[in-house]
């Protein structure tokens, strides 16, 4: 009984001390130490009384201390990057693997964070395992930033007592799947932002040179060709309705990401036609195949079972479609059907994915099989980027020159009309 009650004296101290820490300001100081060099640091306080008497409690001769400033746009660091975690993965997992014992690890690692919300959130992490939890419980606190698959790798490796295996694991399982969706990124960004410029080139010359040049066929009284007169009339129609036309847009941007988020059906039949686009479409089925492979196999590798690690592989595909299909697949295998079969069954996965599933699944080594599965996609995608960005070029060309170069022609159609007749 008296044990138990210094336990929760002890836990009401620890949440107080918590507390406390939370509310402390965090002053950066400027001092001299006993050889007069010039040293500074920050330091959490109540004020900066309290900082400049620590200083010389630890022997300086405090210069400046000042309240940090808060940054002009918002808090510093309010993002916390999937990046960021790919690197904080494969920091602690080499840390623990050198024997640097995990708290220790924590406070190594947040002191060197520059973002001030993650430092924060891994100072809290640390707390929590210092107060007794397991460290997939301590970061169940953030499952935004650590997700629910990654919280079941860490479950399984504390589980089994590889905790620093499968963290080493899970580092590399999170910069191959950045690594996938810069690849994606690099992919849509380029044709996305020339078109953009294309249609924002093209309003400008509506707007303000195609007036210019209306007024002068209109003064010289000269007779317009077609072209001209259709590129005039949307020039009128723009000047008067150019709030529609953006409004039309942009509603349309937003309506299209609301119905996308609020209807599945909607974001699954968005999905399986971009599933379906000339180059691009194949691109992103390989990017899911990748993905789907590699988090299988990592969290079969940690000892997940299953069905319970198709749950999460389901999230991490990037598709709709295909994480639809891995969920129907999770629930052909909780009644007893092979992995193989139910890839199989979905239709989405190609001959060769399934014959690697099947042998991994008759050798026992299922895991080996899908990163092989995964790396050979990887690449697939690598290479089908750097091929799109030679095939879109030519094409870009194209519409730049029927969008602006069109344009062009058909303003200066008439000046050639008057040339010829004089």
């Amino acid at each position: 009984m008296a044990t138990a009650t210094a336990t929760a004296k002890n836990a009401r101290a620890l949440g107080a001390q918590r507390a406390q820490v939370s509310q402390l300001t965090v002053y950066d100081w400027v001092a001299l130490d006993k050889r007069g060099k010039r040293m500074k640091g920050e330091m959490p306080a109540k004020n900066a009384s309290l900082v400049k008497a620590e200083l010389r409690r630890q022997g300086m001769n405090p210069q400046t201390v000042r309240e940090r400033g808060k940054p002009l746009f918002g808090a510093a660091g309010s993002t916390v990057k999937p990046r960021d975690v790919a690197i904080f993965s494969r920091q602690i997992a080499t840390m623990m693997a050198s024997g640097v014992p995990m708290v220790q690890a924590f406070d190594i690692i947040a002191g060197g964070q520059r973002n001030v919300r993650f430092k924060n959130m891994l100072t809290d992490v640390k707390q929590g395992i210092e107060g007794g939890s397991a460290l997939h419980e301590a970061l169940g606190k953030y499952p935004v930033q650590f997700d629910e698959l990654y919280r079941n790798l860490v479950r399984a490796g504390e589980s089994a007592g590889v905790l620093d295996t499968v963290l080493d694991t899970v580092a590399t399982y999170k910069e191959k799947m950045e690594a996938i969706k810069s690849k994606i990124k690099k992919a849509l960004f380029y044709p996305t932002m020339v078109l953009a410029v294309a249609l924002l080139v093209s309003m400008v010359m509506l707007l303000f040179v195609v007036p210019v040049f209306a007024q002068t066929f209109k003064d010289a009284g000269a007779e317009l060709p077609a072209p001209t007169q259709i590129v005039i009339s949307a020039s009128e129609f723009m000047k008067s309705y150019w709030w529609v036309v953006i409004g039309l847009i942009v509603g349309g941007i937003v309506a299209i990401v609301m119905a996308k988020k609020r209807s599945d059906k909607f974001a699954h039949f968005l999905d399986r036609v971009s599933l379906k686009l000339p180059v691009i479409g194949n691109i992103l089925r390989q990017s899911a195949i990748a993905r789907f492979a590699r988090t299988l196999g990592v969290t079969f590798r940690a000892g997940v079972p299953l069905v319970e690690a198709m749950d999460a592989v389901a999230g991490a595909t990037g598709s709709v479609v295909y994480g639809d299909a891995v969920r129907q697949m999770r629930d052909d295998v909780a009644v007893g059907h092979q992995l193989q079969l139910a890839m199989r069954q979905t239709g989405l996965f190609p001959n060769m994915v399934v014959q690697m599933t099947a042998i991994g699944e008759e050798s026992g080594a299922l895991d080996n099989m899908l990163f092989k599965v995964a790396e050979f996609y990887e690449e697939e995608v690598n290479n089908a980027v750097d091929t799109l960005s030679t095939l879109l070029e030519p094409l870009i060309m194209v519409i730049l020159g029927v969008l602006v170069g069109g344009m062009v022609v058909s303003l200066y159609l008439p000046i050639f009309k008057l040339a010829g007749t004089v």
